[in-house]
């Protein structure tokens, strides 16, 4: 398909996603990265609980959390 063509298709808001490759897209700024971070045992009790409680893994509990706190703070 010719460039004119599948602009003409867009601007006719007819679907084009069956001509995109979106297996290698990628979001700005959330790509992702893994760290290493120790807790005391405590902590993770207690972050075990919560995670429970929610329904949730423990990872998701500690991405939330410190999200809304460094959103505080920017």
């Amino acid at each position: 398909m010719k460039a004119h063509e599948f602009d003409g298709k867009f601007d006719e808001n007819k679907d084009i996603s069956k001509y995109l490759d979106i297996s290698k897209t990628r979001k700005p700024g959330l790509e992702q990265r893994r760290v290493n971070v120790d807790f005391p045992l405590w902590m993770i009790d207690l972050l075990d609980k919560e995670a429970r409680r929610l329904g949730v893994p423990r990872q998701s509990v500690i991405k939330v959390w410190v999200a809304e706190r460094l959103e505080k703070v920017s």
